[in-house]
């Protein structure tokens, strides 16, 4: 009976050392996503997506991976949550600004600080907050992209309708939002080729291959390819089980037309 005891405390053991071990996973996932409508006069764009930080600080690691690969940063929501010192936000804000120029959604997490305080912080290190506005990128060719953002749709604070006014009516659109039901708000002629989303955790806690939500992946909806990230960090509890903690590095291209 004891020797039996043992040998469930000692598997126990192990897979708790391994959820830690997957919530705490530096893992740059590396994609490359072509598209037919994407213009080729951009040649390629390199996206840093990250979300679901909460209570993690953002590893020396991942910045030194991709350090020079990135054109831009995307902050996909839940940069913090209650209880995280400003302080270690504002060290999370340095480290990603310092790859690239660097935009933010809000998340449900977010607003549970001082999200005015939040505000001017990332206001005063320079990361754009992207809530129902877009900005527009024009290449040399006089192509344009537009990165789209929306706020916290679990409040009720999305409005896509503005986004798509303040982007470029003829451009290849992006679009950053914290939670993928916005699928359920998007219709293929607002013309959104890719949407970057997180909140889910991938499940977080997955038994059997089973969770509360999808693990992580990439997936197509009609002429948009949504991607769900399994998040950076997590909320409640440190553990995670069949969804590792991850971040992305995104490069677009134009798709080859067949011959």
């Amino acid at each position: 009976m004891g020797f039996i005891l043992a040998i469930i405390l000692c598997a126990c053991f192990i897979l708790l050392f391994w959820m830690v071990r997957q919530a705490f996973l530096n893992k740059v996932v590396k994609q490359e996503l072509r598209f037919t409508d994407f213009p080729a006069s951009f040649g390629k764009v390199s996206i840093f997506f990250i979300s679901d930080i909460h209570r993690r600080i953002v590893s020396e690691k991942i910045i030194s991976e991709v350090k020079d690969q990135v054109d831009m940063v995307v902050i996909g929501g839940d940069l913090t949550e209650k209880g995280v010192p400003m302080d270690r936000v504002k060290e999370n804000i340095g480290r990603l600004r310092s790859l690239g120029p660097a935009y933010f959604v809000w998340g449900n997490n977010d607003y549970e600080v001082d999200f005015h305080e939040l505000d001017v912080i990332l206001f005063e290190n320079g990361i754009k907050i992207l809530d129902n506005t877009a900005v527009v990128f024009e290449s040399e060719d006089g192509d344009k992209l537009s990165l789209l953002g929306v706020d916290d749709l679990s409040q009720n604070r999305d409005r896509i309708d503005l986004a798509l006014m303040d982007a470029e009516k003829n451009s290849f659109k992006i679009l950053a939002c914290h939670y993928p039901k916005i699928m359920e708000n998007i219709i293929p002629e607002y013309g959104i080729s890719l949407v970057l989303s997180g909140h889910t955790h991938g499940g977080q806690i997955r038994v059997f291959g089973f969770g509360l939500y999808e693990r992580g992946k990439i997936k197509k909806y009609n002429k948009t390819t949504l991607l769900i990230s399994n998040g950076y960090g997590t909320t409640t509890i440190p553990l995670r089980l069949g969804a590792p903690a991850e971040c992305h590095l995104l490069t677009i291209r134009k798709a080859e037309t067949p011959v």
